[in-house]
């Protein structure tokens, strides 16, 4: 059966039906122009293309990095995210053994091919190491024991493992053979970023002329203290041929930093949430996997209980990302909607994603947006109505 959503268009305000059928948007209209029967959703609400999140390590309590990863933590991180207008994700795996970064691939991809709303959900994993920089600072939270060079049958295996899902994976320049994996990781498909990282200017380079074309939540993962130029933070910013994923939570990168790497960047940004399993938990302190003790603040900061002063992760949605851009950054609602969807699905080469146009994918986001804070109305994916005045519907 035909179905139809009506909103206002994210970027021109203009009302729309948005006619979909067989899970694929198959007309956008004016309101006037449209007739005939369906099913018609809010007519008050923004309307947009469903929200792409490339770096979501967990949320809600699951967690997709622990000791064993399963297909409740998959299935409980789209449910959680679904809630917040996010229709796509990556799930990320991060530095690790050999054995525990396989078994969560094969959780990942097992869980995708048991339940098509997953399936649909997660277009690709992103693997954030372990061919990242040993060093404190660029290291960031990975586990040093587990940081190694790039393995290209290493990584094969663990394509293998995930059915051929690693869709991006992060890398450091400055590792040893890193522009020749860059290469063969181009050549097999995979999109590779730059991140985690301490490479020079002729690294980065480097890097960038095998085939990098993304930078991994750039302005994190670095060094406390830089020198003033060069940096591996300025030149990342400055290459054209990078778009920077950023985490626009309000706490990795401070109100100056994000509005001038925005600026920077302009229309080649990114923003992603880059949260843990503490997101969408309550404020109070919890133990995390690796034993110490995390506090997840009323504003939504999570820090090192022994610490405060060192970030434990984010546990920020991607709509607060959303939020801030335009209240910190000072970019219009369009462009930062942009950067949740149509900029993401043209870095990874998904044209069925991130538009509002027939023939793609029937995944939308409807939300209304009030003093600066959105609220989500609807979410749908492939057609699908997976959430829906406050409680899911699936």
């Amino acid at each position: 059966m035909r179905k139809r959503w009506t909103g206002r268009r994210y970027d021109t305000g203009e009302l729309v039906h948005i006619e979909v059928e067989d899970g694929l948007i198959v007309g956008v209209s004016g309101r006037d122009n449209v007739g005939g029967n369906g099913i018609e959703s809010n007519n008050d609400c923004w309307i947009s293309p469903g929200w792409i999140d490339l770096q979501v390590n967990g949320f809600a309590g699951y967690d997709l990095n622990g000791e064993a990863t399963t297909a409740e933590d998959v299935a409980g991180v789209a449910r959680a995210l679904f809630a917040r207008g996010v229709t796509s994700f990556c799930p990320t795996v991060i530095t690790g053994s050999a054995p525990r970064i396989r078994q969560a691939m094969s959780a990942i991809h097992a869980a995708c091919e048991q339940d098509a709303l997953l399936g649909e959900t997660i277009p690709g994993i992103h693997l954030e190491g372990p061919y990242l920089s040993a060093e404190d600072g660029p290291r960031g939270a990975h586990e040093r024991a587990h940081i190694r060079e790039p393995d290209y049958a290493e990584f094969a295996d663990w394509q293998a493992a995930a059915g051929g899902r690693i869709a991006l994976c992060t890398v450091a320049p400055e590792k040893v053979g890193a522009a020749a994996f860059i290469r063969q990781l181009r050549e097999a498909g995979v999109r590779v970023s730059i991140g985690h990282t301490l490479a020079s200017p002729e690294e980065l380079a480097e890097a960038v002329a095998a085939g990098a074309a993304m930078s991994t939540h750039l302005g994190n993962g670095a060094h406390p203290v830089l020198p003033r130029h060069p940096n591996y933070i300025w030149e990342q910013l400055a290459d054209d041929s990078l778009t920077a994923m950023l985490i626009a939570d309000g706490h990795h990168l401070g109100a100056a930093v994000l509005k001038s790497m925005i600026r920077a960047k302009q229309g080649r940004f990114i923003l992603v949430s880059d949260s843990v399993k503490f997101g969408g938990m309550p404020p109070g302190r919890y133990a995390s996997e690796i034993g110490q003790q995390v506090e997840l603040l009323e504003n939504g900061r999570l820090q090192t209980a022994a610490d405060a002063r060192i970030l434990a992760g984010s546990a920020q949605p991607l709509v607060c990302g959303i939020e801030n851009a335009v209240r910190l950054a000072g970019v219009s609602l369009a462009e930062a909607i942009d950067a949740v969807t149509k900029r993401p699905a043209d870095a990874m080469g998904w044209e069925e994603l991130g538009r509002l146009q027939p023939g793609a994918q029937a995944n939308l986001t409807l939300f209304r947006m009030k003093d600066g804070q959105i609220q989500i109305e609807e979410t749908v994916v492939g057609g699908r109505s997976v959430w829906q005045n406050g409680q899911a519907v699936y």
